[in-house]
């Protein structure tokens, strides 16, 4: 990697390249409308504005502003959301109401006095409901429209749920239950859960002579010991002869944590979690160089994939018999299963095998049935690989299986959390078993299963209705790229499609399910806010305009064209493209990968991407083609989809990229000498990856704070596409891009965030002293040192995309 000299004289950029030996003058070029200040900005084909990269990348409120977080009040009267039409550093709380749609901004007293919908907790009859707000609990009686503050201490209280038939109201506080009754006004303890070990008392029969001596020593010289002694022993005494009282049994969590602690609505079990951490795990430091204190300061970061489990158990504690029932995990099918992949290790497996030990689970949130009789508990291996429904009977203290799922890859999918009760006898699931996340019934008695949707789409999200009678869903059934919103009944049946605009619609519903709240945004359009009422057919009414600013309309904002083509595994491969209105005449183009693995990007929708959105609309006014492609790995296309990356980053989602290119050609007569790639995130390991192992494709490359060694990864991510590096080399070994680094031959930009506590610095540092050692010369580093994972300020931002559209117009247009 070689330094350059940038000087400006009469609108010439002149490069010069100094090497030890002697100045060698390479290349004079004149660009009419660059310079070193504002290198990359350029006329739009647009006779009303410009584009330029120091625009693109400035603060987002140029663009306009669009509401978020929006939220119904718990009566239903106000709509409240996030917005900042002004244009001030910060959004506010906005609100309308059903009788003005007019946006108003919140007062400090309505912001303080907002209820919203969703942390209330009604009682079955719907008369009264609960909710926790700053630390204490409050009770409302819908009939008389008062509310109460049934505590108020300086500890804090939370999760209010109503149980004993919905005559007590019970809350935690400090590691315990307490319940306050309704009518009475009485609260009542219902747990003693200490941390700590039960502690052994005294015995003095098993003193030894020494303390005998000493302790009748102490009695015959100090008057007030024995006053004490004769004092408690007659106390003691009287007690004894007095009818007992029923204590609160000490249950001792030692120095695990409590978690999940909830009652059953009867009142009569207590289910919790323990989780204990595991010791030795060695955290990581990231590096602040640039402080106000003149000092490097170390920022204390996550662990490396690789980490030791913690261990997590799960009890049940029956007030009435005063016992507590340990939920063991040896009857869950398939649970000393071992996973598919230890065959390419067979001392391992033989090894594993031969001991055949249970495997380590997490315990996820439970759920009681409505009448108390069953306790619904989701059971996922740590390894993963599965999920189990598992159905505690209260009158049998026994479990029975309601569904597992097993995926050879990882249990993962939109949606998978999704569970609960429809009834008292019925639950409800969603799992990717199909192939696509959908939702299914299992009758608990019965053990029969019920199919709720099916299709090659997935049920991105799910809520049941406050009567149990319909889900509400939302799905991509039109398209892959498409969100709308849908009514069926939770037997099944016909889906009632409710939004009608092409795009993406996220919908908050009211809490009379009369109204939908819509977010709704299209690819070249940031969202807006529209009301609906919730009816097919239903025209939508727009309540915010802020979106776009009139400085962002001067542009004419491309909308991609969503196209496909076949990988070479006879895939179809979604993708959103840009053409160019005028190509360069040596056809060059450039793919974006996107980052985030597991995430979608070719769609209809206004993109989380939006800089680089933009940014591809002045690589098209360039002349360039520009292709963004839903990778192998990406949301949006099902099961197959998501795990076609497993135990091999850099395979099949880098040949999609790869064939992507070749589309391009084919289909545009696009120059493959003349084809760029780059990404972020997962998006610059992909790049790394491409430019490493398929170097004749592409001619450059910026790599934005790439992991380019997976072993520095975190946990909950690697672990499940690649397992543990100790458990599975073979797949760490194929899918850094550091092992590849000899393959380099063409050009290579890359940018990290000094400050990046996501993928760590470290990454870029390692990767660079291997290309030293290598001897490569064609690639640059660039360096922030105070940026995290993302970008925050508008000139690190600017500095990377003027860096960017320099190594393309450099080398794609030679």
């Amino acid at each position: 990697m070689h330094p350059f000299f940038l000087n400006r004289s009469n609108d010439l950029l002149q490069m010069e390249y100094i090497c030890p030996h002697k100045k060698i003058h390479i290349m004079r070029i004149c660009f009419l409308l660059l310079s070193l200040i504002n290198i990359c900005e350029t006329y739009a084909q647009n006779s009303l504005g410009k584009l330029t990269v120091e625009k693109i990348m400035r603060d987002p409120k140029w663009i306009g502003s669009s509401p978020s977080n929006a939220v119904w009040s718990a009566d239903g009267k106000k709509l409240f959301f996030n917005w900042n039409p002004g244009n001030v550093p910060a959004d506010s709380l906005y609100y309308i109401t059903k009788e003005n749609k007019i946006p108003l901004k919140a007062t400090a007293a309505q912001k303080q006095q907002l209820l919203p919908a969703n942390i209330v907790v009604y009682n079955k009859l719907k008369t009264a409901y609960t909710y926790a707000k700053d630390g204490d609990i409050f009770y409302t009686n819908i009939k008389s429209g008062t509310t109460q503050r049934i505590v108020s201490s300086v500890d804090i209280e939370f999760n209010p749920q109503f149980s004993f038939n919905d005559t007590k109201l019970v809350y935690t506080r400090n590691l315990n239950l307490f319940a306050w009754d309704v009518n009475s006004g009485e609260t009542m303890q219902l747990t003693r859960i200490q941390s700590g070990s039960k502690t052994i008392k005294e015995k003095t029969d098993t003193d030894n002579q020494q303390e005998k001596w000493l302790r009748q020593d102490q009695l015959q010289l100090f008057e007030i010991l024995r006053q004490r002694k004769e004092k408690k022993e007659a106390t003691e005494s009287y007690t004894k002869n007095l009818p007992e009282e029923k204590e609160l049994k000490n249950i001792f969590i030692e120095d695990k944590n409590l978690q999940n602690l909830m009652v059953s609505p009867d009142g009569r079990f207590i289910s919790y979690r323990l989780f204990k951490s595991a010791a030795g795990n060695k955290g990581t430091i990231v590096p602040s160089y640039v402080t106000e204190t003149g000092f490097t300061m170390d920022i204390a970061t996550r662990t490396k994939v690789g980490e030791l489990s913690g261990s997590s158990e799960f009890f049940i504690y029956d007030r009435a018999k005063d016992t507590v029932h340990s939920i063991k995990t040896d009857s869950l099918p398939g649970i000393k299963e071992l996973p598919d992949y230890m065959k390419d290790y067979p001392k391992q497996l033989a090894e594993k095998t031969k001991k055949a030990d249970n495997r380590l689970v997490n315990f996820s949130n439970v759920t009681w049935s409505p009448n108390g009789e069953y306790l619904l508990l989701d059971i996922r291996s740590q390894d993963n690989k599965d999920r189990w429904l598992m159905v505690w009977d209260t009158s049998t203290g026994k479990m029975k299986l309601a569904d597992r799922q097993r995926d050879e890859a990882w249990v993962g999918g939109p949606g998978i959390f999704n569970r609960g009760w429809i009834n008292d006898k019925t639950i409800w699931f969603q799992s990717e078993a199909s192939g696509f996340s959908h939702i299914y019934t299992v009758e608990v008695k019965t053990g029969v299963k019920k199919t709720i949707t099916s299709g090659k789409y997935e049920v991105q999200e799910t809520q049941l209705s406050p009567d149990k009678k319909n889900f509400y869903i939302t799905t991509n059934a039109m398209h892959p790229g498409e969100k709308h919103f849908y009514r069926l009944p939770v037997t099944g049946g016909k889906t009632e499609k409710l939004t009608l605009m092409e795009g993406s619609n996220q919908v908050v519903l009211s809490p009379d399910e009369k109204t939908l709240a819509i977010l709704y945004s299209y690819s070249n359009k940031p969202a807006e806010l529209y009301l609906q009422k919730n009816k097919a057919g239903q025209k939508a009414m727009k309540i915010t305009h802020k979106a776009q600013s009139p400085e962002f309309k001067t542009y004419a904002w491309r909308e991609p064209e969503l196209v496909n083509f076949k990988a070479r595994d006879g895939a179809d491969v979604y993708a959103r493209l840009y053409k160019p209105a005028n190509p360069h005449p040596g056809k060059p183009a450039v793919i974006f990968v996107h980052g985030a693995g597991y995430l979608q990007n070719a769609h209809k929708w206004w993109s989380s991407y939006f800089r680089e959105y933009m940014f591809h609309n002045l690589l098209a006014d360039e002349g360039y083609y520009v292709m963004d492609i839903d990778y192998r790995g990406s949301a949006g296309y099902g099961r197959n989809w998501r795990t076609d990356i497993y135990r091999y980053m850099g395979g099949k989602d880098l040949a999609d990229n790869v064939d992507a290119a070749a589309y391009l050609n084919e289909k545009f007569g696009v120059d493959k000498n003349r084809i760029g790639i780059y990404g972020g995130s997962y998006g610059g390991f992909i790049t790394l990856m491409a430019l490493f192992t398929t170097p004749d494709v592409f001619a450059a490359g910026a790599a934005l704070r790439p992991v380019t060694d997976w072993a520095n990864y975190n946990q909950g991510y690697t672990a499940n596409i690649l397992n543990e590096p100790f458990a599975d080399s073979i797949a760490y070994r194929k899918s850094s891009p550091i092992y590849y680094a000899e393959g380099l031959k063409n050009n290579l930009l890359i940018c990290h965030g000094m400050l990046d506590v996501n993928v760590h610095y470290q990454d870029a540092v390692k990767l660079t002293q291997r290309l030293i050692e290598l001897h490569k010369d064609n690639w640059e580093l660039a360096s922030y040192p105070m940026e995290d994972h993302g970008f925050t300020e508008a000139s690190s931002w600017t500095d990377e995309y003027k860096r960017i559209f320099k190594l393309f117009e450099r080398v794609l247009k030679k």
